[in-house]
């Protein structure tokens, strides 16, 4: 196998979701028309698949790899306003770019699907998920040779425009804001209310 099919295949099976290709494209900083062809090579194989939205490996998570939601630590959680329907709420903020923050898929969960963005560098992966009436924010905890902070201030940033999301539906309700301090040491369960 390519080097380029290698690297396509190791981040599909370990992000286990739907990646766009501009966020392929991205995270990998490959070359449009090679990641087209390895992407055909690697559908043509039966290795991944194609779906509405991007594409996904198929099989499990190979040995060594780490899901993307193996390690996440939750930086805030906004509560829903009553009355406000989740999935329009995710419709809302799937496949936009905000501000150093661009679209890279949407990630299986253990409980629900979570939306990615990696800032503009591909780097620093940011998520954000649905769990009952919470609607949560998640950085990957193993920032290792990445700045934490920055990290942290997308992933405020994309906090701000999940709010901006809430805000047509709001009709005078508010939901109640928690910010999440890092503390060294293990990161919270994944999606934990």
């Amino acid at each position: 196998m390519r080097g380029l099919d290698e690297r396509v295949l190791s981040t599909l099976q370990g992000l286990s979701g739907r990646i766009a290709f501009s966020g392929l494209r991205r995270v990998l900083h490959a070359h449009p028309e090679s990641l087209s062809r390895t992407l055909r090579r690697l559908e043509r194989e039966g290795l991944i698949e194609r779906l509405d939205g991007g594409y996904r490996a198929m099989g499990g998570t190979p040995t060594g790899i780490p899901p993307a939601t193996s390690d996440l630590r939750r930086i805030a959680q906004v509560d829903l306003p009553p009355g406000t329907p989740p999935d329009s709420v995710l419709g809302r903020l799937s496949g936009r770019w905000f501000g150093a923050l661009r679209w890279v898929g949407v990630v299986e969960g253990p409980s629900n699907r979570l939306l990615a963005w990696a800032r503009r560098d591909g780097t620093g992966y940011v998520l954000l998920g649905i769990k009952g009436r919470v609607l949560q924010v998640y950085v990957r905890g193993d920032v290792t040779g990445d700045d934490p902070s920055e990290a942290e201030d997308s992933a405020y940033e994309l906090l701000v425009h999940a709010v901006g999301a809430l805000r047509p539906s709001l009709h005078g309700a508010s939901g109640s804001v928690t910010f999440f301090a890092h503390e060294p040491g293990p990161s919270a369960p994944l999606l934990e209310n």
